[in-house]
C-alpha cells in the first residue's frame, strides 16, 4: 500500500456506513460505488484504507463495527471536524434530521448545501460531496450520516444521543 493511502479520508466512513446499511446482503463494488456517487477507483482506494486501518475485515467486506463504533464515538469529531457555517439551503442533517430531529427541539437548523434542499439553516460540509446525493437515495445511510454529523458539530446532549442512535443502527 502506497504511504499517502495509509491515512483514512472522510469518504472512508461514507463507505464505510454505506455498507452497513446494505446489511447482510452481499454487495459489489461497482454498483455501491455509483449508489455513492463514488468513481470506481477512488471506491477501491476507499476500501483499501479501511482495510489497511483495520475497520474491515482481512477479506475487505465486511465492516468490524465494534471498531467504526469506537473510532466514531471518540475520533470522529478530532480527525473530522465541523462547524456549522452560513446560511444556505439545503439537505438536513444533524439534529435537524431524523432521527434526532424527533428528540431535539431546535430553531436553529443544520445542512448540507444542496439544490435539492428545502430547509433554510447553518451549512455542515459533508464528509463527501456526494453524501446529499447518496443519501437521498438510502434512508438508512441518510440516518447515520446525519447521526455522525450529529456527532461532529453537536452538544453534548446531541453527542449522547446521536451515539446511542448509532450503536442501534451499527450494533444491532
Amino acid at each position: 500500500m502506497k504511504i499517502e493511502q495509509a491515512s483514512m479520508k472522510p469518504q472512508d466512513i461514507v463507505v464505510l456506513l454505506k455498507i452497513i446499511a446494505h446489511g447482510d446482503k452481499p454487495w459489489q463494488q461497482t454498483p455501491m460505488a455509483n449508489e455513492l456517487c463514488f468513481s470506481q477507483s477512488e471506491m477501491s482506494r476507499s476500501l483499501a484504507r479501511s482495510k489497511y486501518s483495520g475497520l474491515l475485515d482481512d477479506s475487505g467486506r465486511k465492516v468490524r463495527r465494534l471498531a467504526l463504533m469506537d473510532f466514531l464515538e471518540h475520533g470522529i469529531a478530532y480527525v473530522f471536524p465541523q462547524h456549522p457555517g452560513p446560511l444556505v439551503r439545503g439537505i438536513a442533517t444533524s439534529h435537524s434530521a431524523l432521527p434526532l430531529k424527533d428528540q431535539i427541539q431546535s430553531d436553529e437548523h443544520y445542512v448540507w448545501p444542496s439544490a435539492k434542499g428545502k430547509l433554510k439553516g447553518q451549512s455542515i460540509v459533508p464528509l463527501h460531496k456526494s453524501v446529499p446525493d447518496a443519501a437521498l437515495k438510502d434512508a438508512l445511510l441518510y440516518e447515520m450520516l446525519s447521526l455522525v454529523d450529529a456527532i461532529r458539530v453537536g452538544s453534548v446532549r446531541e453527542k449522547k444521543l446521536a451515539v446511542a442512535e448509532l450503536k442501534q443502527r451499527i450494533l444491532g
